[in-house]
């Protein structure tokens, strides 16, 4: 799993196995029962892979496993870092705040640059919600480097999962 793209703040993989996806899921879902590291819930051909609350700081990250049957026999699984739904929409709010923020600020800017009144508080109020919105960025870096160790365990025990079991990638 290479997560050296540093503008990605939602790794993604993707894999092929030779199992059909029934399999698999049905694997994830024993594990759940014999160990207490991970906590693991199934919708259809989703799986979610979480870290139990003792251990979750605000940034814990999860994983989403998508599991699809593959038309030429196997599956393939979809993966997807995140963090936790609901910082993820509080984030995303933040961040549409701002960007509409910043349009208002950037119209009021013009309307008065336009009609020749003075337009220097708007353009500020413009270029301070870009520095705000470098903040929210930066601020989910530090927030994905937070929960970096944390998305190691989480790929290592999927992994692990499909190791213990003879599952290797046909990738």
């Amino acid at each position: 799993m290479s997560t050296t793209n540093d503008i990605v703040l939602r790794p993604r993989f993707k894999f092929h196995l030779k199992e059909n996806n029934t399999y698999i899921l049905d694997l994830f879902e024993d594990t759940e029962t014999t160990q207490k590291d991970f906590i693991i819930s199934r919708i259809d051909d989703h799986l979610f892979i979480k870290i139990p609350k003792a251990k979750q700081h605000y940034w814990s990250p999860q994983l989403h496993l998508e599991i699809n049957q593959n038309e030429n026999k196997g599956s393939i699984i979809y993966g997807l870092f995140g963090p936790n739904p609901t910082v993820w929409t509080m984030f995303m709010f933040f961040h549409f705040i701002v960007a509409g923020l910043f349009i208002g600020c950037g119209i009021w800017t013009y309307v008065n640059w336009s009609l020749g009144n003075s337009y220097a508080l708007q353009l500020f109020f413009a270029l301070f919600m870009i520095v705000i919105w470098l903040a929210l960025y930066f601020g989910g870096r530090l927030g994905k480097k937070t929960g970096m160790t944390q998305m190691h365990e989480l790929h290592h025990f999927m992994r692990d999962t499909l190791r213990t079991n003879g599952i290797h990638t046909e990738d």
